[in-house]
């Protein structure tokens, strides 16, 4: 996996996300801490509400901020959105009242999610081989993986010799070390083949989403994930501590089992995918989820959970990892930026829904009914996705135009049919192909 790294422009964009997810985790840890001293008791309440304004900044800032991605120059969009992120976490530490958290917290957020789908479809263009791209993504997946544990244990040790606003100094470094590594990148900032109006350009992603297929099966599967990471996130400390009465350290424990699980996957995929189809590896992990949650129904102490957590993180990143394979080989290049801020926008609203869900039923039915339910849920999840997801999915598809002109670019080499011409090429959704093909017009 890491001999992707000897490609020094993506070695560079590797180390600017490891260093800015680092930055981030310490403004994570630091933001908790300067809730409880702004709002005491009411810390929750607060941090609620700053999750809640991260969602709404998410949903609704990526498909616009994608609609102006493919106009500017993408190495300079990326360097100031990290100068912007890096000015957010510059001022928090001096905030004085909770509304002061909410307005910072929308602009770092809005930063973050217009960053992270444009750094993300720069990835493909660096590399363009698929087998280096996949060991890309089980990279990246690892980073995220470690962030989560190494974040954390770093502002634990900072914190015996700083006080909780210096943490925010280590966000500004971060930030700002990313900017630097992004400059000494050269990114083909593609132009759009044609001028498209604004709400075409910001709907784009979400259009040739819908249309695809595989990524219809894809939105499925993430729902699948995202009742599996929920219920892991917002309820291990509810089983951990208030169930079985153990520490903090053991709910650290336990979600690092989830995390190790997911770790395990990203360093088998890229050798699995080499073998395997995608849709078959996405749907091994969508069912080790559905089973993973249904024996977690009679998890009845913490030794049991912690075998039951590490499959959930394999199967969380197995039925993950390779979305970005899907979206790749759905789009054109000029297309790629919209298409992954819908996949972002996307699966962060199904976390909208199961995040809720997990904290609710817990709360109101108990934990083992959550455990099914939210089984129930992804097993739904996984059924449609094997229905919208036709297991024969090819690249190339045979199809006919009926409404261009004969002499049109596109048409070279096609043959006339009918009242059309038909020829084969790798299929996506673009202005020449408003819709995907039907099985009875790609059999003809």
């Amino acid at each position: 996996m890491l001999d992707v790294l000897k490609n020094p422009a993506y070695r560079h964009l590797f180390l600017a996300q490891v260093i800015a997810l680092i930055g981030t985790g310490l403004a994570t840890v630091a933001l908790g801490l300067l809730a409880y001293d702004l709002a005491g008791a009411d810390a929750g309440v607060v941090l609620g509400t700053a999750l809640a304004i991260k969602m709404i900044a998410y949903l609704g800032v990526a498909p616009v901020a994608a609609a102006f991605a493919e106009r500017l120059p993408r190495r300079t969009m990326l360097v100031c959105l990290d100068l912007v992120r890096a000015a957010v976490a510059i001022l928090l530490p001096f905030v004085s009242e909770v509304w002061q958290v909410y307005v910072l917290i929308f602009v770092l957020q809005s930063a973050s999610v217009a960053f992270t789908p444009t750094f993300q479809a720069s990835i493909p263009d660096v590399l363009p081989d698929e087998k280096e791209y996949t060991r890309a993504l089980s990279l990246s997946r690892l980073a995220y993986d470690l962030e989560s544990v190494v974040s954390p244990m770093l502002a634990a040790v900072l914190l015996t010799v700083i006080s909780f606003h210096s943490l925010f100094a280590g966000t500004v470094v971060g930030f700002l070390a990313s900017a630097a590594l992004v400059v000494s990148v050269a990114l083909p900032s593609p132009k759009a083949a044609e001028w498209r109006g604004i709400y075409d350009r910001t709907t784009r992603g979400l259009r040739i989403y819908l249309a695809t297929p595989r990524l219809r099966g894809l939105l499925a599967l993430n729902l699948a994930v995202a009742a599996a990471s929920a219920m892991v996130i917002v309820n291990t400390v509810v089983l951990v501590q208030a169930q079985f009465g153990l520490s903090q350290r053991a709910t650290a424990l336990a979600l690092a089992a989830f995390g190790g699980g997911s770790m395990v996957a990203a360093l088998i995929l890229p050798r699995l995918l080499d073998d395997m189809p995608d849709r078959k590896a996405m749907l091994a992990g969508a069912g080790i989820l559905v089973a993973g949650l249904f024996v977690g129904f009679a998890v009845a102490n913490y030794a049991l959970l912690l075998p039951v957590w590490f499959a959930l993180g394999l199967g969380y990143s197995l039925a993950q990892t390779p979305s970005g394979r899907l979206l790749r080989r759905s789009s054109h290049l000029e297309d790629r930026p919209a298409l992954f801020a819908a996949q972002f926008a996307l699966s962060h609203a199904c976390w909208l829904i199961t995040y809720p869900a997990a904290g609710w039923l817990g709360a109101r039915v108990g934990l083992p009914v959550t455990f099914a339910a939210l089984g129930l849920l992804a097993a739904v999840a996984m059924f449609v996705a094997m229905r919208l997801w036709p297991a024969g999915d090819p690249d190339e598809i045979e199809h006919t135009h009926e409404g261009l002109d004969a002499s049109h670019p596109h048409l070279s080499g096609a043959t006339p049919m009918g009242q059309g011409y038909r020829h084969s090429h790798p299929y996506v959704i673009d202005s020449y192909h408003a819709e995907w093909p039907a099985a009875t017009e790609r059999s003809r």
